[in-house]
Protein backbone atom coordinates (compact mmCIF):
# COMPACT_ATOMS: atom_id res chain seq x y z
CA UNK A 1 0.00 0.00 0.00
CA UNK A 2 0.87 3.46 -0.79
CA UNK A 3 -0.23 6.65 1.21
CA UNK A 4 -2.30 9.47 -1.32
CA UNK A 5 -0.12 12.28 -2.02
CA UNK A 6 -1.60 15.47 -0.29
CA UNK A 7 -3.01 16.51 -3.53
CA UNK A 8 -4.67 12.92 -4.13
CA UNK A 9 -6.45 13.63 -0.60
CA UNK A 10 -7.51 17.36 -1.26
CA UNK A 11 -9.21 15.98 -4.28
CA UNK A 12 -10.74 13.87 -2.70
CA UNK A 13 -11.71 15.96 0.22
CA UNK A 14 -13.00 18.51 -2.49
CA UNK A 15 -15.72 15.75 -3.45
CA UNK A 16 -19.26 16.36 -2.72
CA UNK A 17 -22.81 15.42 -3.73
CA UNK A 18 -23.19 18.40 -6.05
CA UNK A 19 -19.24 17.89 -7.06
CA UNK A 20 -18.14 14.74 -8.16
CA UNK A 21 -13.91 14.97 -9.09
CA UNK A 22 -13.85 12.77 -12.03
CA UNK A 23 -12.42 13.36 -15.83
CA UNK A 24 -14.10 11.51 -18.60
CA UNK A 25 -13.47 11.53 -22.35
CA UNK A 26 -16.31 10.21 -24.88
CA UNK A 27 -15.27 8.60 -28.50
CA UNK A 28 -16.79 8.34 -31.77
CA UNK A 29 -15.89 4.88 -33.65
CA UNK A 30 -17.32 4.14 -36.90
CA UNK A 31 -17.02 0.43 -37.28
CA UNK A 32 -15.70 -1.40 -40.08
CA UNK A 33 -18.11 -1.55 -43.45
CA UNK A 34 -18.67 -5.36 -43.37
CA UNK A 35 -19.57 -5.44 -39.82
CA UNK A 36 -22.35 -7.85 -38.76
CA UNK A 37 -25.37 -6.99 -37.01
CA UNK A 38 -24.13 -8.04 -33.75
CA UNK A 39 -21.04 -6.35 -33.76
CA UNK A 40 -21.35 -4.01 -30.67
CA UNK A 41 -22.52 -7.07 -29.02
CA UNK A 42 -19.69 -9.20 -30.24
CA UNK A 43 -17.03 -6.36 -29.19
CA UNK A 44 -19.03 -6.28 -25.60
CA UNK A 45 -18.78 -10.07 -25.13
CA UNK A 46 -15.06 -9.80 -25.81
CA UNK A 47 -14.28 -7.13 -23.44
CA UNK A 48 -15.75 -8.81 -20.86
CA UNK A 49 -13.23 -12.09 -21.13
CA UNK A 50 -10.61 -8.87 -20.10
CA UNK A 51 -10.74 -9.48 -16.01
CA UNK A 52 -7.07 -8.81 -16.16
CA UNK A 53 -5.75 -4.95 -14.63
CA UNK A 54 -2.88 -2.72 -14.44
CA UNK A 55 -2.38 0.30 -12.38
CA UNK A 56 -3.60 2.82 -12.14
CA UNK A 57 -6.50 0.43 -13.16
CA UNK A 58 -6.59 -1.74 -10.15
CA UNK A 59 -5.86 0.15 -7.87
CA UNK A 60 -8.41 1.51 -4.68
CA UNK A 61 -8.61 3.85 -1.84
CA UNK A 62 -8.57 2.11 2.07
CA UNK A 63 -8.30 4.25 5.03
CA UNK A 64 -5.69 2.80 8.22
CA UNK A 65 -5.79 4.39 11.08
CA UNK A 66 -7.09 7.86 9.77
CA UNK A 67 -5.03 7.74 6.90
CA UNK A 68 -5.88 6.96 3.14
CA UNK A 69 -3.76 4.62 1.01
CA UNK A 70 -3.86 2.93 -2.34
CA UNK A 71 -4.03 -0.74 -2.40
CA UNK A 72 -4.13 -2.82 -5.70
CA UNK A 73 -7.33 -4.81 -5.43
CA UNK A 74 -7.04 -8.56 -5.95
CA UNK A 75 -10.86 -8.68 -6.30
CA UNK A 76 -11.41 -7.03 -9.75
CA UNK A 77 -15.47 -7.11 -10.78
CA UNK A 78 -15.19 -5.87 -14.49
CA UNK A 79 -19.15 -5.68 -14.35
CA UNK A 80 -18.35 -2.70 -11.90
CA UNK A 81 -16.91 -0.71 -14.43
CA UNK A 82 -17.73 -1.76 -17.80
CA UNK A 83 -21.37 -1.71 -19.12
CA UNK A 84 -22.89 -1.99 -22.10
CA UNK A 85 -25.54 0.40 -23.43
CA UNK A 86 -28.08 1.29 -26.36
CA UNK A 87 -29.24 4.79 -26.53
CA UNK A 88 -32.70 5.31 -26.72
CA UNK A 89 -34.19 5.99 -30.02
CA UNK A 90 -34.26 7.64 -32.52
CA UNK A 91 -30.47 7.56 -31.56
CA UNK A 92 -29.35 10.99 -32.48
CA UNK A 93 -26.53 13.01 -30.94
CA UNK A 94 -28.57 14.66 -28.76
CA UNK A 95 -29.95 11.97 -26.92
CA UNK A 96 -26.17 10.83 -26.66
CA UNK A 97 -24.91 13.64 -25.26
CA UNK A 98 -27.71 14.07 -22.60
CA UNK A 99 -26.62 10.18 -21.73
CA UNK A 100 -22.85 11.58 -20.90
CA UNK A 101 -24.64 14.33 -19.05
CA UNK A 102 -26.43 11.59 -16.65
CA UNK A 103 -23.25 9.46 -16.32
CA UNK A 104 -20.79 12.09 -15.66
CA UNK A 105 -22.75 13.52 -12.78
CA UNK A 106 -23.02 10.06 -11.10
CA UNK A 107 -20.59 9.54 -8.47
CA UNK A 108 -17.65 6.98 -9.26
CA UNK A 109 -18.09 4.29 -6.09
CA UNK A 110 -15.14 4.56 -3.65
CA UNK A 111 -15.37 1.18 -2.40
CA UNK A 112 -13.78 -0.21 -6.07
CA UNK A 113 -10.94 1.45 -8.52
CA UNK A 114 -12.63 4.57 -9.48
CA UNK A 115 -13.06 4.33 -12.87
CA UNK A 116 -15.71 3.26 -15.18
CA UNK A 117 -16.26 2.48 -18.67
CA UNK A 118 -19.63 2.54 -20.92
CA UNK A 119 -19.80 1.18 -24.64
CA UNK A 120 -23.02 2.58 -26.41
CA UNK A 121 -24.64 1.38 -29.44
CA UNK A 122 -27.54 2.77 -31.11
CA UNK A 123 -26.63 5.76 -32.94
CA UNK A 124 -28.61 6.41 -35.93
CA UNK A 125 -25.26 6.84 -37.97
CA UNK A 126 -24.38 3.38 -36.90
CA UNK A 127 -21.40 4.94 -34.86
CA UNK A 128 -20.54 3.35 -31.73
CA UNK A 129 -19.60 5.23 -28.51
CA UNK A 130 -17.00 4.89 -25.38
CA UNK A 131 -17.66 6.93 -23.12
CA UNK A 132 -14.84 6.47 -19.98
CA UNK A 133 -14.54 8.56 -16.39
CA UNK A 134 -11.37 7.95 -14.03
CA UNK A 135 -11.20 10.42 -10.62
CA UNK A 136 -8.83 13.39 -11.17
CA UNK A 137 -6.64 12.10 -7.79
CA UNK A 138 -6.23 9.03 -10.52
CA UNK A 139 -5.26 11.15 -13.15
CA UNK A 140 -5.57 14.77 -14.61
CA UNK A 141 -7.27 14.99 -18.29
CA UNK A 142 -4.29 14.51 -20.10
CA UNK A 143 -3.00 11.96 -18.71
CA UNK A 144 -6.51 10.04 -19.09
CA UNK A 145 -6.78 10.75 -22.70
CA UNK A 146 -3.79 9.59 -22.96
CA UNK A 147 -4.85 6.11 -21.26
CA UNK A 148 -7.31 5.81 -24.24
CA UNK A 149 -5.57 6.48 -26.93
CA UNK A 150 -2.52 4.26 -25.66
CA UNK A 151 -5.40 1.44 -26.13
CA UNK A 152 -5.58 2.79 -30.19
CA UNK A 153 -3.20 1.35 -33.38
CA UNK A 154 -2.52 3.20 -36.50
CA UNK A 155 -4.17 0.71 -38.46
CA UNK A 156 -7.51 -1.54 -37.93
CA UNK A 157 -6.04 -4.57 -38.01
CA UNK A 158 -3.57 -3.84 -35.26
CA UNK A 159 -6.27 -2.66 -33.19
CA UNK A 160 -7.95 -5.98 -33.25
CA UNK A 161 -4.57 -7.44 -31.15
CA UNK A 162 -4.99 -4.46 -29.10
CA UNK A 163 -5.29 -5.27 -25.10
CA UNK A 164 -8.36 -3.63 -23.16
CA UNK A 165 -7.29 -0.08 -22.22
CA UNK A 166 -7.45 -1.34 -18.38
CA UNK A 167 -5.07 -3.79 -18.96
CA UNK A 168 -2.27 -1.49 -20.03
CA UNK A 169 0.53 -0.62 -17.44
CA UNK A 170 1.21 2.93 -17.16
CA UNK A 171 3.21 4.18 -14.12
CA UNK A 172 1.98 6.74 -12.07
CA UNK A 173 4.11 9.66 -10.84
CA UNK A 174 5.87 13.21 -10.78
CA UNK A 175 3.83 16.74 -9.46
CA UNK A 176 0.41 17.02 -8.98
CA UNK A 177 -2.18 19.78 -9.78
CA UNK A 178 -6.05 19.92 -8.89
CA UNK A 179 -8.19 21.19 -11.91
CA UNK A 180 -8.31 24.78 -10.84
CA UNK A 181 -5.63 27.03 -9.76
CA UNK A 182 -6.02 26.57 -6.29
CA UNK A 183 -2.21 24.98 -5.96
CA UNK A 184 -0.88 27.21 -3.34
CA UNK A 185 -0.38 24.14 -1.18
CA UNK A 186 1.27 22.29 -4.10
CA UNK A 187 3.74 25.51 -3.95
CA UNK A 188 5.41 24.63 -0.41
CA UNK A 189 6.29 21.22 -1.68
CA UNK A 190 8.31 23.44 -4.63
CA UNK A 191 8.98 25.86 -2.55
CA UNK A 192 11.13 22.79 0.20
CA UNK A 193 12.92 21.63 -3.43
CA UNK A 194 13.63 24.80 -4.54
CA UNK A 195 15.53 25.74 -1.12
CA UNK A 196 17.67 22.83 -1.19
CA UNK A 197 18.74 24.24 -4.69
CA UNK A 198 20.18 27.22 -2.47
CA UNK A 199 19.77 30.85 -3.60
CA UNK A 200 20.11 30.03 -6.87
CA UNK A 201 16.98 28.03 -6.94
CA UNK A 202 14.66 30.71 -5.01
CA UNK A 203 15.82 34.15 -6.59
CA UNK A 204 14.48 33.92 -9.60
CA UNK A 205 10.95 32.84 -8.08
CA UNK A 206 10.83 36.32 -5.94
CA UNK A 207 12.64 38.17 -8.49
CA UNK A 208 9.61 36.85 -11.00
CA UNK A 209 6.67 37.81 -8.41
CA UNK A 210 8.30 41.40 -7.85
CA UNK A 211 7.89 41.91 -11.66
CA UNK A 212 4.61 40.08 -11.80
CA UNK A 213 2.99 43.17 -8.88
CA UNK A 214 4.88 45.49 -9.97
CA UNK A 215 3.16 44.65 -13.41
CA UNK A 216 0.14 44.23 -12.04
CA UNK A 217 -0.11 47.89 -9.64
CA UNK A 218 0.94 49.63 -12.81
CA UNK A 219 -2.02 48.24 -14.56
CA UNK A 220 -0.06 46.25 -17.20
CA UNK A 221 -2.95 45.76 -19.39
CA UNK A 222 -1.83 42.14 -20.04
CA UNK A 223 -0.80 41.02 -16.77
CA UNK A 224 -3.55 39.19 -14.89
CA UNK A 225 -3.55 39.05 -11.16
CA UNK A 226 -5.46 35.90 -8.86
CA UNK A 227 -8.29 38.67 -7.99
CA UNK A 228 -8.97 39.88 -11.05
CA UNK A 229 -12.03 38.06 -12.86
CA UNK A 230 -15.30 39.96 -12.75
CA UNK A 231 -18.01 38.36 -10.76
CA UNK A 232 -20.36 36.25 -13.41
CA UNK A 233 -22.78 33.46 -13.67
CA UNK A 234 -20.02 31.06 -13.65
CA UNK A 235 -18.87 31.79 -10.11
CA UNK A 236 -21.85 30.49 -8.32
CA UNK A 237 -22.33 27.57 -6.49
CA UNK A 238 -23.03 24.48 -8.51
CA UNK A 239 -25.99 21.92 -8.99
CA UNK A 240 -25.59 18.26 -8.93
CA UNK A 241 -26.98 18.56 -12.43
CA UNK A 242 -24.47 18.76 -15.82
CA UNK A 243 -25.01 19.50 -19.08
CA UNK A 244 -22.13 18.46 -21.75
CA UNK A 245 -21.78 20.18 -25.24
CA UNK A 246 -19.80 18.57 -27.96
CA UNK A 247 -18.63 19.24 -31.69
CA UNK A 248 -15.79 19.13 -33.97
CA UNK A 249 -14.21 21.79 -35.87
CA UNK A 250 -11.70 21.85 -38.97
CA UNK A 251 -8.37 22.94 -37.05
CA UNK A 252 -7.07 24.57 -40.57
CA UNK A 253 -9.93 27.15 -39.37
CA UNK A 254 -7.98 27.94 -36.46
CA UNK A 255 -4.63 27.85 -38.16
CA UNK A 256 -5.66 29.81 -41.17
CA UNK A 257 -6.49 32.12 -38.90
CA UNK A 258 -3.61 32.30 -36.53
CA UNK A 259 -1.42 33.09 -39.61
CA UNK A 260 -3.23 35.83 -40.53
CA UNK A 261 -2.90 37.51 -37.75
CA UNK A 262 0.85 36.06 -36.50
CA UNK A 263 -0.38 34.34 -33.70
CA UNK A 264 -0.97 30.68 -32.81
CA UNK A 265 -3.59 28.27 -32.94
CA UNK A 266 -4.04 28.20 -28.94
CA UNK A 267 -4.67 32.32 -29.21
CA UNK A 268 -6.95 31.56 -31.73
CA UNK A 269 -9.34 29.19 -29.42
CA UNK A 270 -8.98 31.28 -26.45
CA UNK A 271 -9.97 34.53 -28.74
CA UNK A 272 -13.27 32.44 -30.23
CA UNK A 273 -14.29 31.50 -27.09
CA UNK A 274 -14.36 34.77 -25.92
CA UNK A 275 -16.59 35.71 -28.70
CA UNK A 276 -18.79 32.97 -27.87
CA UNK A 277 -19.01 33.80 -24.04
CA UNK A 278 -19.60 36.91 -25.29
CA UNK A 279 -22.50 36.18 -27.14
CA UNK A 280 -24.04 33.61 -24.93
CA UNK A 281 -23.68 36.44 -21.93
CA UNK A 282 -25.49 39.34 -24.17
CA UNK A 283 -28.06 36.89 -24.53
CA UNK A 284 -28.98 36.12 -20.96
CA UNK A 285 -28.13 39.93 -19.99
CA UNK A 286 -25.36 38.77 -17.78
CA UNK A 287 -22.23 40.30 -19.71
CA UNK A 288 -19.68 41.87 -16.88
CA UNK A 289 -18.02 45.52 -17.85
CA UNK A 290 -14.53 43.84 -17.19
CA UNK A 291 -13.01 40.93 -19.21
CA UNK A 292 -13.61 37.20 -18.11
CA UNK A 293 -10.48 35.28 -17.02
CA UNK A 294 -10.02 31.76 -18.13
CA UNK A 295 -7.55 29.48 -16.29
CA UNK A 296 -5.36 28.41 -19.13
CA UNK A 297 -3.69 24.55 -17.73
CA UNK A 298 -0.09 24.54 -18.89
CA UNK A 299 1.82 21.37 -19.23
CA UNK A 300 5.02 20.46 -16.78
CA UNK A 301 5.16 17.28 -17.74
CA UNK A 302 8.86 16.67 -18.91
CA UNK A 303 9.35 13.24 -19.64
CA UNK A 304 7.17 10.40 -21.10
CA UNK A 305 4.77 9.31 -17.94
CA UNK A 306 1.62 9.47 -19.09
CA UNK A 307 -0.25 8.69 -15.35
CA UNK A 308 -0.88 11.43 -12.43
CA UNK A 309 -1.24 15.47 -13.14
CA UNK A 310 2.16 17.87 -13.87
CA UNK A 311 0.47 21.13 -14.74
CA UNK A 312 0.91 24.61 -14.11
CA UNK A 313 -1.86 27.60 -14.98
CA UNK A 314 -1.25 30.44 -17.21
CA UNK A 315 -4.82 33.23 -16.56
CA UNK A 316 -5.41 34.71 -19.63
CA UNK A 317 -8.35 37.49 -19.99
CA UNK A 318 -10.75 36.02 -23.18
CA UNK A 319 -11.31 40.03 -24.70
CA UNK A 320 -14.90 39.51 -23.72
CA UNK A 321 -15.48 43.34 -23.65
CA UNK A 322 -14.05 44.12 -26.84
CA UNK A 323 -16.70 43.79 -29.48
CA UNK A 324 -14.82 43.24 -32.79
CA UNK A 325 -13.17 40.03 -33.46
CA UNK A 326 -10.23 41.28 -34.29
CA UNK A 327 -9.28 43.72 -31.92
CA UNK A 328 -10.35 41.25 -29.28
CA UNK A 329 -8.03 38.44 -30.64
CA UNK A 330 -4.86 40.88 -31.00
CA UNK A 331 -5.88 41.39 -26.83
CA UNK A 332 -6.14 37.66 -26.28
CA UNK A 333 -2.15 37.18 -28.28
CA UNK A 334 -0.74 39.78 -26.20
CA UNK A 335 -2.05 38.37 -22.27
CA UNK A 336 -1.01 34.95 -23.73
CA UNK A 337 2.46 36.34 -24.74
CA UNK A 338 3.48 37.76 -21.33
CA UNK A 339 2.16 34.76 -19.70
CA UNK A 340 4.75 32.89 -22.11
CA UNK A 341 7.42 35.51 -21.50
CA UNK A 342 6.61 34.57 -17.73
CA UNK A 343 7.14 30.50 -18.65
CA UNK A 344 10.35 30.85 -20.11
CA UNK A 345 12.20 32.67 -17.46
CA UNK A 346 11.21 29.55 -14.83
CA UNK A 347 12.14 26.07 -14.33
CA UNK A 348 9.08 23.21 -13.83
CA UNK A 349 9.68 23.86 -10.23
CA UNK A 350 10.56 27.16 -10.15
CA UNK A 351 6.66 27.93 -12.04
CA UNK A 352 4.94 25.62 -9.87
CA UNK A 353 6.40 27.98 -6.70
CA UNK A 354 5.26 31.06 -8.40
CA UNK A 355 2.27 29.99 -9.44
CA UNK A 356 1.14 28.69 -6.28
CA UNK A 357 2.46 31.93 -4.21
CA UNK A 358 0.69 34.17 -7.04
CA UNK A 359 -2.41 32.22 -6.66
CA UNK A 360 -2.68 32.12 -3.38
CA UNK A 361 -5.20 34.83 -2.44
CA UNK A 362 -7.66 34.07 -5.29
CA UNK A 363 -7.29 30.34 -4.18
CA UNK A 364 -8.05 30.74 -0.88
CA UNK A 365 -11.05 32.56 -1.73
CA UNK A 366 -12.25 29.80 -3.82
CA UNK A 367 -11.50 26.85 -1.36
CA UNK A 368 -13.42 28.98 1.17
CA UNK A 369 -15.96 30.94 -0.43
CA UNK A 370 -15.45 34.06 1.67
CA UNK A 371 -15.48 36.84 -0.80
CA UNK A 372 -17.89 34.99 -4.01
CA UNK A 373 -17.70 38.18 -5.33
CA UNK A 374 -13.88 37.94 -6.24
CA UNK A 375 -13.58 35.37 -8.20
CA UNK A 376 -9.71 34.03 -8.78
CA UNK A 377 -10.92 32.90 -12.81
CA UNK A 378 -14.40 32.50 -14.35
CA UNK A 379 -13.87 28.94 -16.25
CA UNK A 380 -10.66 26.80 -17.51
CA UNK A 381 -10.29 26.55 -20.99
CA UNK A 382 -7.61 23.82 -21.58
CA UNK A 383 -5.63 21.76 -24.71
CA UNK A 384 -5.07 18.50 -24.91
CA UNK A 385 -2.86 17.46 -27.87
CA UNK A 386 -4.07 13.76 -29.25
CA UNK A 387 -1.87 11.98 -31.58
CA UNK A 388 -2.61 13.17 -34.76
CA UNK A 389 -2.47 9.67 -37.03
CA UNK A 390 -5.30 8.40 -37.58
CA UNK A 391 -5.97 5.75 -34.76
CA UNK A 392 -8.17 2.59 -34.62
CA UNK A 393 -9.55 0.91 -31.77
CA UNK A 394 -10.71 -2.36 -32.25
CA UNK A 395 -11.10 -2.37 -35.75
CA UNK A 396 -13.34 1.09 -35.75
CA UNK A 397 -12.04 4.22 -36.99
CA UNK A 398 -11.98 7.24 -34.43
CA UNK A 399 -14.16 9.68 -35.56
CA UNK A 400 -14.04 12.05 -32.79
CA UNK A 401 -12.65 12.49 -28.94
CA UNK A 402 -14.19 14.44 -26.48
CA UNK A 403 -13.09 15.79 -23.05
CA UNK A 404 -15.78 15.34 -20.05
CA UNK A 405 -13.88 17.83 -17.44
CA UNK A 406 -15.00 18.81 -14.15
CA UNK A 407 -16.55 21.56 -12.57
CA UNK A 408 -16.73 22.86 -8.77
CA UNK A 409 -18.25 26.00 -7.46
CA UNK A 410 -17.13 29.03 -8.40
CA UNK A 411 -16.26 27.80 -11.70
CA UNK A 412 -19.33 26.19 -13.30
CA UNK A 413 -17.94 25.64 -17.02
CA UNK A 414 -15.09 23.78 -18.33
CA UNK A 415 -14.02 23.96 -21.89
CA UNK A 416 -11.79 21.42 -22.92
CA UNK A 417 -10.39 20.48 -26.71
CA UNK A 418 -8.58 18.08 -27.83
CA UNK A 419 -6.05 18.46 -31.16
CA UNK A 420 -7.15 15.12 -32.96
CA UNK A 421 -5.25 14.82 -37.10
CA UNK A 422 -7.35 17.46 -38.68
CA UNK A 423 -9.65 18.55 -36.24
CA UNK A 424 -10.47 20.10 -33.02
CA UNK A 425 -12.63 18.54 -30.67
CA UNK A 426 -14.37 20.73 -28.45
CA UNK A 427 -15.86 19.67 -24.76
CA UNK A 428 -18.17 21.46 -23.05
CA UNK A 429 -19.40 20.52 -19.83
CA UNK A 430 -21.64 22.71 -17.12
CA UNK A 431 -23.95 22.94 -14.49
CA UNK A 432 -27.51 22.39 -15.62
CA UNK A 433 -29.01 24.86 -13.26
CA UNK A 434 -26.66 27.53 -13.16
CA UNK A 435 -26.50 27.96 -16.83
CA UNK A 436 -28.98 27.86 -18.91
CA UNK A 437 -29.14 26.16 -22.57
CA UNK A 438 -25.49 25.55 -22.55
CA UNK A 439 -25.47 23.76 -25.57
CA UNK A 440 -26.30 27.47 -27.24
CA UNK A 441 -22.69 28.02 -26.74
CA UNK A 442 -21.55 25.69 -29.68
CA UNK A 443 -23.64 27.83 -31.96
CA UNK A 444 -22.14 31.15 -30.55
CA UNK A 445 -18.28 29.22 -31.40
CA UNK A 446 -19.49 28.76 -34.65
CA UNK A 447 -21.02 32.25 -35.11
CA UNK A 448 -17.02 33.61 -33.56
CA UNK A 449 -14.98 31.08 -35.43
CA UNK A 450 -16.40 33.00 -38.68
CA UNK A 451 -16.33 36.25 -37.43
CA UNK A 452 -12.39 35.87 -37.16
CA UNK A 453 -12.07 34.37 -40.47
CA UNK A 454 -13.43 37.37 -42.38
CA UNK A 455 -12.01 40.00 -39.49
CA UNK A 456 -9.20 42.48 -41.10
CA UNK A 457 -6.16 42.11 -39.44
Amino acid sequence: MKPLSLIDNIMLFMERPAQPMHVGALCLFRPPADAPPDFVSRLAERLRQSTTTAPPFNRRVVRHLGIRFWEESADFDLAQHFVHLALPQPGRIRELLAMISRMHAAHLDRAYPLWRAYLIEGLEDGRIALYAKIHHAMADGVSGIRLLTQAMAASAEDSLAMPAPWELHTPKGGRRSLPVPTSALRSMEALRALTREGVTGVRPVFARMKQTLRDQRGGHPDCVGSLQAPPSIFNRNISGSRRFAAQSYAAARFKAVARRFDATSNDVVLAACGGALRRYLLALGELPDRPLIAAVPVSTRRDNRDSGNEIAFALSHLGTHIAEPAPRLRAVKACMDYNKAVLRTLKPAQLLAYEGLMFAPGALNLLTGLHRQRAIVNLVISYVRAPRRPLYWQGCALHGLYPVSLIIDGVALNITLTARGDALDFGLIGCRKTLPHLQRLLDDLEASISELETATP
